[in-house]
């Protein structure tokens, strides 16, 4: 690792990382455009309450993306090319099994969902239409998050967003021709996803064939593929423990009439949008403190915590500004009904607060996830998570006010729990 951990190197990881979150919500946003000029209510909730299933479904591989990164980064700083290669082998292995298990459980995976989320009889018909064309994508959006992983792993984040550039991109333009031209419906919509998916993971290939070079006996090793899966459960857990949170907010927010549901979710709109910018310099973050560990350099761990932690902290105080400033006119672009609009203001100086109250816990996922330290990370968070749950029955007879409390709550939970056990790493790195 010889490049100097500058400013600039974090920045050139972190904003592709940044611009290729921003297309995530944009498909979306087509999606549901095209759908709608079809002049049917029917076919827009198909393609919303299909694309949830999925995304929810695929998003359990989520820690493949994560685990590859870490993984890579450190076998990248310990100069090892051999298990670079075989570390990515490994993770288009998980995520073919994945994928196949997935195209196997089709039927009973939609028959629950349906049990969750029940809908009309017309909807239900059109999203199983949908779902039967999606699901033969399983193997190839799967596989993406392992690519992706591994290209962020070796600073290559400008592929990842040429990457996401492609798929939505042709996404974007089939959705158009089957939708639009050819008068698919909701079938084109889906054809169009899958046809978009295997050339992302076509194009993703060709961008990681270096490390498909391993051999077959080194990707194999019981050691290493361990390893793997050690560090890919906990990664797993601590995820679907972070969603759980993100859900029951949302269900306790139901539980408070349609108006306050509506507001919370044009608020966590904002939320996300601070995601997408802090995770830029979480992922960079991730790459450089496992480079740092793969090569046992202190100076270098150091350095990129600082660094890290000064964009961080820059990207949250930017966010909280613009939600503070701006949050009231962005309101009335989200939605036009006048009392979803009057909920949502009076509660906006939450959504202003959260980037600041959980730009730590943002930074420090990044740090562990690059030190591979995930046992801690998903003990910090079962911890988290139970101050959360305590959290929310202190406070949640102060109605929405105390729900958005135990959110922040819940970053500091976060924040502390993992900060706790934060010294370990540097501890480790200083052992001969």
């Amino acid at each position: 690792m010889t490049t100097a951990l500058t400013h600039a190197r974090v920045l050139k990881i972190a904003l592709p990382i940044v611009l290729a979150n921003v297309t995530v919500p944009l498909l979306g946003l087509v999606d549901t455009a095209v759908v709608g000029q079809l002049g049917l209510a029917a076919p827009i909730g198909a393609v919303g309450l299909g694309a949830v299933i999925l995304s929810s479904v695929y998003w359990i591989f989520g820690f493949l993306r994560m685990g590859t990164t870490g993984l890579t980064a450190q076998a990248h700083g310990a100069g090892d090319t051999g298990e670079v290669g075989a570390i990515l082998k490994r993770g288009l292995l998980i995520a073919g099994a994945g994928g196949l298990a997935l195209l196997v459980l089709q039927l009973p995976l939609v028959w629950a969902a349906f049990q969750i989320a029940p809908a009309s009889a017309e909807v239900e018909d059109l999203t199983r239409a949908y779902l039967q064309i999606r699901i033969w994508g399983a193997p190839a959006i799967i596989a993406t998050y392992a690519l992706s992983g591994w290209l962020i792993a070796l600073e290559r984040t400008r592929a990842v967003l040429a990457l996401q550039l492609l798929m939505n991109g042709l996404n974007i333009v089939l959705d158009v021709v089957f939708v639009l031209w050819l008068d698919w419906g909701v079938s084109g919509v889906a054809l169009a996803t899958v046809m978009a998916e295997v050339a992302g993971v076509t194009f993703g290939l060709w961008l990681c064939r270096a490390g498909l070079v391993a051999t077959a006996t080194r990707v194999f090793d019981a050691v290493r593929l361990r390893h793997m899966a050690s560090v890919n459960g906990d990664i797993m857990i601590r995820s679907v423990l972070l969603t759980a949170s993100f859900t029951a907010f949302m269900f306790l927010s139901a539980g408070q009439g349609d108006t306050q549901l509506a507001a919370n979710q044009v608020l966590l709109q904002f939320l996300t949008l601070m995601a997408f910018l802090l995770d830029g310099f979480a992922f960079a973050a991730e790459t450089l403190v496992g480079q740092a560990v793969g090569a046992r350099r202190l100076a270098a761990f150091r350095q990129t915590v600082r660094l890290s932690a000064i964009w961080c902290g820059s990207g949250a105080l930017l966010m909280a500004l613009v939600i503070a400033t701006l949050g009231a006119p962005l309101i009335d672009l989200l939605t036009t009904a006048p009392e979803v609009r009057a909920t949502a203001r009076q509660f906006l100086f939450w959504a202003a607060l959260s980037p600041l109250f959980g730009v730590a816990s943002f930074l420090l996922d990044g740090i562990f996830i690059g030190a591979t330290r995930t046992r801690e990370m998903r003990n910090a968070m079962i911890l988290s998570v139970a101050v959360y749950a305590l959290s929310i029955w202190l406070l949640l007879p102060y109605g929405n006010h105390g729900l958005w409390a135990s959110m922040l709550v819940l970053y500091i939970a976060r924040a502390l729990t993992l900060g706790a056990v934060y010294p370990r790493i540097p501890r480790s790195l200083e052992a001969p």
